[in-house]
């Protein structure tokens, strides 16, 4: 029997929050498996195989796609990288500065090459400059152009990118570096920007996987057929031959570069958490 003096324990009903949560969670997947079936049965996969899996095609276009329009995607990408980085990191410095115009000048071009579309950075590089200085060309041709256009959009966001990283290295660093004697300038070159770039590498991936598809804005700027990058080669292709295979190969060559980046930057990123712990 039980003891009159002992407190009824409230009798637990329901399930518990365990169960709920592998209810709710089946739930998810049957609905998700059921999006997919749906998809599936209704699809016309003839219409698509048609459109966007002839192998003749696929076959066509190679090895152009690789040692044309890649080669030339990832050399803008490159180009316009390595000039949006170094424009970055003055800016970065600049926006750090003490004198009041230098704030200004990298604050409002942060502010306006952020807000604008990629686009139309392309768009003016192609058609202002040439009408605002006639006669004069930018070194390099369409590889100049694209340079200074993607690294124009990427060196406002690599700017904010260094400042939180420079900005993320304890101040004892400068402190200790001008201990030592070093200037403010040559400290914030050999000590304090090193080891914010270690810091900003996984950021920093991440704006070359965004460069390397804004690199399709190229056509804008008007290209020979040698000069052409994946999409305006897909895109062209696809026009010739009235079939969507072309786009297809073109977006699968973006996927083999910006998937192994994408998995590089989350592994330092992981790294490097793993350093602070």
């Amino acid at each position: 029997m039980t003891d009159p003096g002992t407190p009824l324990q409230p009798r637990r009903t329901g399930l518990s929050r365990s169960r709920k949560r592998q209810i709710s969670r089946g739930a998810q997947y049957a609905v998700f498996a059921a999006v997919v079936i749906a998809l599936a049965v209704t699809a016309d996969w003839g219409r698509l195989k048609n459109q966007f899996f002839q192998w003749d095609l696929v076959k066509q276009m190679f090895p152009d796609v690789i040692t044309l329009a890649l080669k030339n995607t990832v050399l803008y990408t490159t180009f316009g990288f390595v000039v949006g980085l170094v424009l970055g990191i003055v800016l970065a410095l600049m926006r750090l500065s003490s004198v009041g115009p230098y704030r200004w000048v990298a604050g409002l071009y942060i502010e306006i090459f952020r807000g604008l579309p990629a686009l139309l950075i392309f768009i003016f590089v192609g058609v202002a400059v040439p009408l605002a200085f006639p006669g004069t060309e930018i070194p390099g041709g369409t590889y100049g152009k694209v340079a200074i256009a993607l690294g124009t959009v990427g060196a406002a966001y690599m700017a904010e990118t260094f400042r939180a990283g420079i900005q993320a290295v304890p101040k004892g660093q400068m402190e200790a570096a001008r201990s030592l004697g070093f200037s403010h300038a040559r400290a914030m070159v050999s000590i304090v920007v090193p080891q914010a770039f270690r810091i900003i590498v996984p950021p920093l991936t991440n704006e070359l996987v965004t460069l390397f598809k804004d690199s399709s804005l190229v056509l804008f700027l008007g290209v020979t057929l040698e000069e052409r990058e994946l999409s305006k080669y897909g895109r062209d292709l696809a026009s010739e031959t009235a079939n969507s295979t072309p786009i297809l190969v073109a977006g699968l060559c973006y996927l083999l570069v910006t998937i192994p980046l994408g998995f590089l930057a989350r592994r330092l990123e992981d790294k490097r958490k793993g350093a602070d712990k």
